[in-house]
């Protein structure tokens, strides 16, 4: 009897921007739990593996190219430097954008792409940062002085602070800038914005900041700063507020895209999807802290959290 040779596996490249905190590890616990859904087991058809960047942009690159020297059959990306740095580093390798990733960069030319190995989802659309300032400049008062702090290796960060600009002028009131190079700079640029009299900043989005997220929003609490974030896991951290989508959701719907793509699908014919739910949170422990007493108006439109 002619023996049956052992089903290849299929290795998908995991490229994260962040830590491997106990958060980021469930998110893609959900991940894996939705591939086996859709039939994809792993140690039977599909192997991972796994390259964390630990929120330092410099690392990025060279753990896109690892994943692509190790041959894996498609690469999932979380956080806007790792979906470019995997653009850089294969042209032929389908590559699934999980989070982070805004459609006006060079990554997606808007609903069209311009990298026909590369598709996902784009979970920063346009209005979300202007959302943002509105609900930071509702809960501090109309006077207040504003900021946005940013990372300047993030391709998605000028389109953030352009819109939160944009934003802050229609509603008469005028933001500043502190641009990060990496996470070594947080505390300097949190000074700054207090010794410059600023009253709440805004964090634009990055998996730089969601690695150290802990260490910002106790940093802002301890300078009375309120912080506005871009995903729960900040407000559950310590940051004042949060809105954003639902980061689970993503790896559920990154895992579609994982799937098709390995039944067969080519990533240029898979459009790049945007998020259609959205939270809003209110850490009132950090409220206490700073001593700010967020309306009622907010309140009743938040879910609150006491951590």
């Amino acid at each position: 009897m002619t023996a049956v040779a052992p089903q290849a596996l299929r290795r998908i490249g995991i490229l994260e921007m962040a830590s491997p905190d106990a958060d980021r590890l469930g998110h893609w616990d959900i991940f894996k739990r939705a591939l086996r859904e859709l039939g994809h087991v792993e140690g039977q058809d599909i192997a991972f593996e796994f390259r964390w960047a630990e929120g330092r942009p410099e690392r990025v690159a060279s753990a896109a190219a690892s994943l692509v020297r190790a041959n894996v059959d498609v690469i999932v990306t979380a956080g806007t430097p790792a979906a470019a740095a995997a653009i850089r580093a294969t042209a032929d390798i389908a590559i699934i954008m999980a989070t982070g990733v805004a459609l006006g960069t060079q990554l997606t030319g808007g609903a069209h792409k311009t990298h026909d190995n590369v598709t996902g989802i784009s979970d920063l659309p346009p209005g979300l940062s202007a959302r943002r300032i509105q609900l930071l400049r509702e809960a501090l008062g109309r006077g207040a002085p504003l900021a946005i702090l940013a990372d300047r290796t993030n391709p998605s960060s000028p389109l953030a602070v352009r819109e939160t600009h944009e934003a802050a002028r229609a509603l008469g009131n005028e933001v500043r800038d502190y641009w990060l190079e990496g996470p070594d700079q947080l505390n300097v640029s949190l000074l700054a914005m207090k010794n410059g009299g600023i009253g709440g900043f805004v964090i634009a989005p990055g998996a730089m900041f969601f690695a150290i997220r802990r260490e910002l929003a106790s940093l802002a609490r301890e300078l009375r700063l309120a912080s506005m974030a871009v995903r729960r896991e900040y407000a559950e951290a310590g940051c004042l507020m949060a809105y954003g989508a639902p980061l689970r959701e993503n790896y559920r719907r990154a895992a579609i895209y994982v799937s098709r793509v390995l039944n067969g699908t080519k990533p240029a014919d898979l459009a790049v999807d945007e998020p259609t739910e959205f939270e809003f949170i209110v850490n009132l422990t950090t409220a206490k802290a700073i001593g700010l007493a967020v309306p009622q108006s907010l309140l009743a439109a938040a879910e609150i959290i006491e951590l």
